[in-house]
């Protein structure tokens, strides 16, 4: 891992320069400060419902609350330091920061690909074996399997933080829209490739990416095969409903990933402005999409926030 030249100099904080690329800044510091806004309503509606009622303290509601506190880690991670930089126009950020924001990043996005994969586990458990479901999920194991998790992701996640904090900065500038590894792995005078390639690390990519995303899908191998056995029609439909929410889910956590990886198979090469570009989509839209989709499609908590709105509009009234 050879250094690029030995220019290094002590760094106390970095430029972001990535918006100096896009076009209509402003609007799009707008739109992320919405969407941020959104994230933080749905999510916290969500997880207000979920604790306030005792009937909803069930496993499926305690994954969803699970999934609501990691997109307000993961959005809040990336989402403040962009609204900063484009509409507050701070386009500096400390060391420290830098390193903290990109460790809260990588983990939200490490938690967030477990959760889904819990939330799928929880969903093929409720399908195929619905006598069982009380007896094999039940809250103390949910919250187990919860912590869990979030032990794997704090864990995994510090080594890159080391890696990120021991390089020699040639210079203060952040090319991209916020700090992740890959960001400031390229402000180091470093040769960049091959702490793209550490061992540690393509492996435990592979594992939460890979290895995880082949999971679910087995998961929903197992669905699709207990629901084409049921006879009833209308069973087949519900069960299928049951499972919308998730796969919108998975879906808006995979499609960027699966973008990127794509287009570097087939050799396509992103500038600097796709690349933000799709680097700003990944962090925006999967912590948007995620609590306004259970929040919406799912009947309990969708009823409870129509109560909730008609009884504030009755005693404004």
């Amino acid at each position: 891992m050879g250094a690029k030249n030995n220019t290094a100099v002590r760094v106390s904080e970095f430029i972001i320069t990535g918006f100096d690329h896009l076009s209509h800044q402003k609007l799009l510091g707008s739109i992320i400060l919405i969407a941020y806004v959104l994230i933080l309503f749905f999510c916290s509606i969500n997880l207000s419902i979920v604790v306030a009622d005792r009937r909803l303290h069930s496993p499926m509601y305690i994954l969803i609350c699970n999934l609501a506190i990691v997109d307000i880690m993961f959005s809040t991670s990336s989402n403040v330091t962009m609204i900063a930089v484009v509409l507050a126009e701070m386009k500096t950020i400390s060391f420290n920061s830098c390193i903290t924001s990109m460790y809260f990043y990588h983990l939200g996005d490490a938690t967030s690909c477990l959760a889904i994969t819990l939330m799928a586990v929880d969903r093929m458990i409720a399908i195929s074996l619905p006598l069982r479901y009380n007896s094999i999920l039940t809250n103390t194991r949910s919250i187990m399997l919860i912590i869990a998790a979030w032990i794997i992701g704090l864990a995994s996640m510090v080594y890159d933080a080391v890696i990120v904090e021991s390089l020699p900065y040639c210079q203060p500038i952040i090319r991209y829209v916020f700090c992740d590894y890959p960001a400031m792995i390229r402000a180091a005078c470093v040769d960049p490739g091959p702490y793209f390639q550490i061992p540690i690390t393509v492996f435990k990519w592979l594992w939460f990416l890979v290895g995880h995303f082949s999971l679910i899908f087995l998961t929903y191998v197992v669905i699709i095969f207990t629901v084409l056995r049921l006879k009833d029609k209308g069973s087949k439909k519900k069960m299928f409903s049951t499972c919308i929410s998730h796969i919108i889910v998975v879906s808006t956590y995979y499609a960027p990933k699966l973008v990127s990886v794509l287009l570097t198979r087939i050799g396509v090469k992103l500038n600097l402005t796709e690349r933000n570009a799709l680097i700003i989509v990944a962090s925006v839209l999967p912590p948007l999409i995620n609590p306004v989709t259970y929040c919406l499609t799912t009947k309990e908590l969708r009823t409870r926030l129509i109560n909730m709105l008609t009884k504030h509009r009755v005693a404004i009234k």
